[in-house]
């Protein structure tokens, strides 16, 4: 669910007429001068919530020759109300994910950032390729020359991480320039 859909279903139902509105509507279809008369408001006070409900679907309605009844759209409530719950999940499994990470390049840095070991594990090794490569800047080429420096700087090897950054999809590889992929791009630990 995108974040600024979840702010405005909390704007909308911070208004505590509209969470009355919900609750008599979710005991069944109702008409605009019924809600009015129940929650003492005016025609067009209840026609203003609605608005607002409808906005979001939050509410359907159908006609009855000249008389247009509301009923709630229990799935869509259900789906909002769930929507910061979801958001939360998400955040806490990139926290872990980004933990996770963190203690592997931990585990196979040296104090001064350089790495002991060139792990075989496939994903300690994407990991730790993806560390590497988030110092270099998009857009720009480098040369061969230029790349090989920067990853002297984490282990001596440059050649072999050089050669994973093009299989894992990191960098791109043109006649001895080099330039950083989008990240959607690269291969995923």
């Amino acid at each position: 669910m995108q974040l600024n859909r979840l702010v405005q279903f909390h704007k909308v139902m911070s208004d505590p007429t509209r969470i009355r509105i919900l609750v008599l509507l979710s005991k069944g279809s109702k008409h605009g001068q019924t809600l009015a008369g129940i929650l003492g408001l005016t025609p067009p006070a209840v026609s203003h919530h609605m608005s607002k409900l409808r906005e979001l679907n939050l509410v359907g309605e159908h006609r009855d020759k000249n008389t247009v009844y509301f009923h709630v759209n229990k799935s869509i409530l259900e789906h909002y109300a769930s929507g910061l719950i979801d958001i939360l999940q998400q955040e806490e499994d990139v926290m872990k994910y980004n933990a996770e990470h963190q203690k592997i390049v931990d585990n196979f840095s040296l104090k001064d950032g350089r790495l002991k070991t060139i792990p075989a594990q496939r994903k300690k090794k994407l990991i730790l390729l993806h560390h590497i490569a988030k110092g270099l800047k998009r857009g720009k080429v480098y040369e061969e020359k230029e790349i090989n420096e920067y990853i002297k700087q984490y282990h001596d090897d440059y050649a072999t991480i050089r050669r994973e950054f093009i299989i894992n999809q990191i960098m791109y590889r043109e006649k001895g320039r080099y330039e950083l992929n989008p990240e959607e791009l690269w291969q995923k630990p």
